[in-house]
């Protein structure tokens, strides 16, 4: 039976709205807050005494992407994050390649997190699973098995996601604001205590100066690429904004505060890091960077060790749970605007919920974890490919933002990302962001870094890519819907819609003022036209 969309079907708009400021900002924060405890060990162990610039680096380009996120976000708040604004600026293809580009990310999300907070929970086990007992690689014919008991407390991990997810088990709204505030007055304390008893600046300066003669570009580049997993998350974010309150406040709100809170972080710890410990000490515990740094803090050490430990497990596994939920919102946002199969959404007869899409990627999750457990880098590998996934998306979200400053001007946008240059077209004038296009050009460098630098990510990120397009087509196809071109949908109704769901009246009234006199100049046009013609 051939599967049709009516055209014009919009994204559910069911959701409730009730997401509060703090909320908000810990559905993010959940996300990217973890990432350090994960990125710390991978990026100095690339860029070694180098590691603090590289941070700095992608974080410069994480703050341009975040800017983007909130001024999108706030603009359109449904659900669907960067996967929404691609099909909302450039149609249904690109749309769906940038929902394949968040599916991977969310795939390797449960898979990398997963394992990042088994590697913590090892910390309080060191002689197991940091000597290696009886052995750290098993042969298995003519393959290995890097970190045997990392994969296999992974697969168990995920196994239990899946059940807790198809029970329709969720950790609560109030569970993540309180593990978030603690995360962060742990990050807070670790970071200003570790630099007042234990931060040697000139071990530092010597580690840097070393880094200057012996971390090649190349290293660095692979480094820096990196170090762009530790702010990925944001679209957290934006996937809430539909169940935020009055997003038009409180996004630009939350946004900006996790924007500036993480780059404080990831830079602060790097640094701390490297004036604490030599790099090649993070190089060995890879797996639980920060636990190794907290446990290194005089007087505070003895405690904050293990707590940071048991810290960055917990919140590794929310993120990993995260993914788990997200991928299942996505898929279904997917489907209700034609651009993939609702088979992925069936739900289970007793528990009612989307039980394939839970199944299959966290299947694929799984699969990916034990591939990668073949290479001798596990988390490196792993990295590879999220990293690969973030910064495709990336790019599309920034090329959306220039897009529909041209396409759609007349919805208000609450929040504007800065450095904006005007340019008038016949009657309209238009707001070019300066701050996009430099955005556009750092997020692709990080891209063709990926590209250039990480030899798994270069074949297996293009190859998901390809499947997916392939299943495209054929869906497509299959449905009569066309595949290049988009469906007809009414943008105007359903952005109506959606700010009357969000109570923002002020915007929908400064909406409908846009739209009127757009249409009052497009009838004088005609009218002027006509009488041209005529004479």
């Amino acid at each position: 039976m051939v599967e049709t969309l009516p055209a014009t079907q919009p994204p559910e708009h069911g959701l409730r709205r009730d997401v509060t400021v703090w909320g908000s900002f810990m559905w993010g924060y959940a996300d990217v807050g973890a990432d350090v405890y994960m990125a710390l060990g991978l990026v100095i162990a690339a860029a070694q005494g180098a590691a603090g610039a590289a941070f700095a680096a992608a974080g410069l380009v994480y703050i341009m992407v975040g800017l983007t996120y909130t001024e999108l976000a706030s603009a359109y708040p449904v659900a669907g994050g960067g996967q929404y604004y691609a099909l909302r600026g450039l149609g249904d293809f690109w749309g769906y390649v940038a929902g394949v580009a968040l599916l991977l990310d969310y795939t390797i999300d449960i898979a990398l997190f997963a394992v990042a907070s088994v590697g913590y929970l090892n910390f309080f086990f060191p002689f197991v699973f940091h000597h290696g007992f009886p052995s750290p690689v098993w042969n298995l014919g003519i393959v290995s098995l890097y970190k045997p008991y990392n994969v296999i407390e992974a697969v168990v991990l995920i196994g239990l996601l899946v059940w807790l997810n198809i029970l329709g088990i969720r950790e609560s709204s109030l569970f993540n604001e309180i593990l978030g505030a603690i995360d962060i007055v742990t990050e807070t304390t670790i970071v200003v205590f570790g630099f007042a008893v234990a931060w040697r600046p000139e071990l530092l300066a010597r580690q840097w100066h070393e880094a200057l003669h012996n971390v090649s570009a190349g290293q660095f580049a692979y480094g820096f690429s990196l170090a762009i997993i530790s702010f990925v998350g944001l679209e957290s974010i934006s996937q809430a904004a539909q169940e935020t309150r009055r997003p038009a406040t409180i996004i630009p709100r939350t946004s900006l505060t996790l924007i500036f809170t993480v780059f404080i972080f990831a830079v602060g710890f790097s640094n701390l890091a490297l004036g604490v410990l030599p790099w090649k000490e993070f190089e060995i515990h890879m797996d639980d960077p920060v636990a190794l740094l907290a446990h290194n803090i005089p007087i505070l050490g003895f405690i904050a060790g293990p707590f940071a430990a048991f810290l960055g497990m917990t919140i590794l596994a929310i993120s990993a749970n995260s993914g788990v939920m997200s991928a299942s919102r996505l898929t279904f946002c997917m489907s209700q605007l034609g651009l993939i199969s609702r088979w992925f959404n069936a739900v289970h007869p007793k528990y009612h919920t989307p039980v394939r899409t839970i199944v299959f990627f966290s299947a694929a999750a799984v699969l990916a974890v034990l591939l990668c457990g073949l290479t001798p880098q596990l988390l490196g590998t792993l990295g590879n490919l999220y990293a690969f996934g973030a910064t495709l998306g990336y790019i599309l979200v920034f090329i959306s933002l220039i897009r529909l400053r041209f396409l759609d001007p007349y919805t208000p946008r609450p929040y504007k990302v800065p450095m904006n240059v005007s340019w008038k077209k016949g009657e309209r004038v238009f707001q070019i962001p300066l701050l996009g296009l430099l955005g556009l050009m750092g997020v692709s460098t990080i891209f063709f870094t990926v590209i250039a630098t990480h030899e798994i990510g270069r074949i297996a990120g293009p190859a998901w890519v390809l499947i997916c397009l392939v299943y495209y087509y054929i869906y497509r196809k299959r449905s009569g819907m066309p595949v290049l071109r988009s469906l007809p949908r009414d943008w105007e109704k359903l952005q109506m819609a959606v700010l009357t769901s969000a109570e923002e009246f002020d915007l929908l009234e400064q909406y409908k003022v846009a739209l009127a006199e757009r249409d009052r100049s497009t009838l004088r046009a005609d009218r002027l036209g006509r009488g041209t013609a005529g004479t």
